[in-house]
This record gives C-alpha cells, structure tokens and sequence, in this order.
C-alpha cells in the first residue's frame, strides 16, 4: 500500500489506473478505523480495480474546539488496518492541502435533507462542511465509485443529492451499519464510553428495536411508534436529542407509516454524542 499527502500526488499515482481505464473506489474516512469503515473498504476491494482510502479529520465539521482536539488519531494504526482490508493507495492530506490560505467556497446542500435531524441539531453549517469536503475528496481523487455507511444516513443521502446536483461522474454505495455483538452501532466515538455509559449507549439500539416492534405488530401511526421508541431510550437513562421518523428517500416527515420509514435517533451519553437509524419496512419486507 502506497501512502500519499498532495493532490498532485495522488493524481499522479491514479494515473496509470485512470489510463487503463480500472475501476478506482474511494473510502472517505476520518480515521479513527473500525469495522465499519473496514467493511466499506472491503466491499471497495470486490468491486473495483483500486482502493483508495482518505484519512482527514474535517476541523469544519467540528462545532467545539475541544472535541476535534480530543478526536483520536492513529495514522499508524490506521494504516495497517487499511491495508490488511485491501487498500492500495491511503491518501492522507494536511489540513492546508484541503484549506490553502485563501480557500473561500463553500458546496451547500439545501432544503429539507439538510434542515432535519443533525441539521435541527448542529446547524446546517455542518453539512456545508460535510458537503465541501466530499466534494473536494471526489475531485481530488475521481473515484468511479465512493463508499459510505448507513449509520450516517442522512450524510448519505445529502451526499447522493450533492452528486446528482452536480452531476459528478461519480456513484454512491451505501453499505450497511456494521454493529458490535450487542446491537451497538460502531462508531469511532464509542470509544469514548467507559463501562457504566457503554451499557447506557444501548438505549439507542433499543428505540429502533421498539420502533420495529411496534410496526410489526401492526402499529402504523409514526407519533405513536416514536412514543415507544422514545420511552425505550428513557428505560436506560438516556434522554433522546431526537427521535424522528421520516420518509426514508427524503426525510420528510410523515404522519403513518405506510412505505419504507426511517427512524433516526441521537442522544448524548454522557459526554459523547451518538446517532443511530434503522429503516421500517410496513409491508413485511427485510
């Protein structure tokens, strides 16, 4: 596995790929690898001639100082967990190479995916970093393809909004959320927990299970499926930022739960802010 910085570096080492016409996949990552980033990397490797892997912690996705300070990094770690999944190339970029002095633009993605849910929460500002940065990873690398999780599902869909806006010639693969054996979704902040808050972190876990029980059984009324989500959270101590149940193509929200259903969920446990979702299926579909 290669290790590049630049731009100028990266191009130059996709070149030969590019001319020959290979498929190139692109992980965009911020480090901090777990199996969830692993998994993505590895369906990149099955699925195209050429892995890349970014790591670049995004300073504008960080609203507190101290949290992007206390995010962990371990380009090392993170190297040999890269590349024992299949990566060919890691690109790891400094901050100037991302933001040169002067850098000035910023790529918005409006309306309703990025209003809701974390954009309720952290401003839609905070997409406007998410969406500025995938932007200049795509352009700066040309995938074919580019890999994301369902965890982050509203990223996602922001993501696959900013590409067909701007018609990059790029396609959008939403793996599934990888989880620990308990149901935990995996996370990089998970490992912020100690033991009494990693039990509590199961709370969110628990709402979608609640939520998907009582859309089995029948219910269909989304203010009263949230009702029972919620109260599962409250069951562990954890009070929810948010539990929301919203169409799951667009994230409007909906009044019955009739087609494929997304509930998104966050909390704060303890210090550390998870997300979770899941997707309900009304008509008995996996």
């Amino acid at each position: 596995m290669n290790v590049v910085r630049t731009v100028a570096d990266v191009r130059e080492a996709l070149g030969p790929a590019r001319r020959a016409q290979r498929s190139i996949g692109l992980v965009p990552t911020m480090g901090a690898l777990h199996e969830g980033h692993l998994s993505l990397v590895r369906a990149a490797r099955e699925h195209n001639d050429v892995v890349v892997v970014s790591l670049f912690v995004n300073p504008a996705q960080f609203e507190d100082a101290g949290d992007l300070a206390a995010y962990p990094r371990d380009e090392q770690r993170d190297a040999v967990l890269a590349a024992d999944a299949g990566t060919d190339l890691l690109f790891v970029p400094t901050r100037d190479e991302v933001y040169p002095p002067g850098f000035a633009t910023t790529v918005s993605v409006g309306g309703v995916l990025t209003a809701t849910l974390e954009g309720a929460q952290r401003g839609t500002t905070h997409f406007d970093a998410v969406t500025t940065v995938v932007t200049k990873l795509l352009n700066m690398v040309s995938p074919d393809v580019a890999y994301f999780g369902q965890k982050d599902a509203q990223q996602a869909l922001v993501v696959r909004r900013l590409v067909a806006d701007l018609n990059l010639p790029v396609r959008i693969c939403v793996w599934p959320t990888i989880r620990e054996p308990d149901g935990l979704a995996r996370s990089s902040r998970n490992a912020r927990l100690n033991a009494d808050e990693r039990e509590r972190a199961l709370a969110l876990r628990s709402a979608l299970d609640a939520a998907q029980r009582a859309v089995t059984a029948g219910e269909r009324d989304a203010d009263a499926v949230g009702l029972t989500a919620r109260a599962a959270m409250i069951s562990f101590g954890v009070e929810p930022e948010y539990v929301a149940l919203v169409a799951a193509g667009s994230l409007a929200p909906v009044a019955r739960i009739e087609t494929d259903t997304l509930v998104a969920v966050a909390a704060r446990v303890g210090a550390t802010r998870l997300i979770d979702n899941t997707i309900l299926h009304p008509n008995g579909r996996p």
